[in-house]
């Protein structure tokens, strides 16, 4: 048996347990899966003589196929069971546990051994696979068994440095970020991505950084950046002036 099952990045990345309820075919309770009605017996099938394979003529050829009378087993119920009318098995919900390992990601495939569909008249259960989905994360990407965030830092935190707090898996964690720190600079925390599923260690946790422009100045805040404006020269921004030298062509 298949079962989709959607999990969030939190629980594939850290692991847990969940149940899940799964409609399947179990093991009859009444005739605890033998198909027949209790002091009934089985007689060899008439149709088949026990071989459970009857030949059909096709021209000159004769075909083996599966007895239409016994299903291929070779033996028919003399009484069968009421409840499964003879078949030793009917649908139930079940519950079952699982454990999810530290590290699946979006497609990986678990299997639970045993708990598929009980087999016909007692024979013996498929397995279950559950297939797993990743829920889409408000603040993480995933990539492999590393994670990226964006997180927003101000002007003046760019501009002049800072130490931030930036969001982790498993709680919080402090990166520091240079002077000058242009928008979309990328920063690596070691070892707060994803744990490795078939190997010891841990992914990273790559930060990038988005430099945002203030919004909803005032006057007086206006002003003051105005006064900044007039004390810049060329130099404080650097890659303008390179790139304003290299289309100076194109403004011709």
């Amino acid at each position: 048996m298949r079962y989709d099952l959607e999990i969030t990045l939190e629980e594939a990345a850290l692991g847990c347990e969940k149940e899940i309820s799964v409609k399947k075919l179990d093991r009859c309770e009444t005739c605890e899966g033998s198909g027949a009605e209790h002091g009934s017996q089985m007689r060899t099938c008439s149709t088949c003589g026990g071989r459970g394979q009857v030949l059909m003529a096709r021209g000159i050829f004769s075909i083996a196929q599966t007895c239409p009378n016994c299903k291929g087993v070779g033996r028919i119920l003399e009484r069968p069971c009421k409840s499964c009318r003879g078949e030793g098995r009917q649908e139930r919900t079940s519950k079952i546990k699982l454990r999810i390992p530290a590290g699946v990601d979006g497609g990986s495939r678990l299997r639970s051994s045993g708990n598929g569909e009980a087999g016909i008249r007692g024979g013996p259960p498929g397995d279950l696979y559950v297939m797993l989905h990743l829920k889409a994360h408000e603040i993480f990407q995933r990539d492999g068994d590393d994670l990226l965030c964006e997180v927003p830092v101000s002007f003046v935190q760019a501009t002049l440095g800072a130490e931030i707090e930036v969001p982790t898996l498993e709680g919080r964690a402090m990166i520091k970020i240079p002077a000058g720190t242009q928008s979309h600079s990328t920063f690596r925390v070691k070892g707060k991505g994803v744990k490795k599923l078939q190997d010891h260690g841990q992914g990273d946790l790559h930060v990038r950084v988005q430099v945002e422009v203030p919004t909803r100045l005032n006057h007086e805040q206006k002003a003051k950046l105005q006064e900044f404006a007039a004390l810049c020269d060329e130099d404080v921004n650097p890659i303008s002036k390179s790139f304003f030298e290299k289309a100076k062509s194109l403004f011709r």
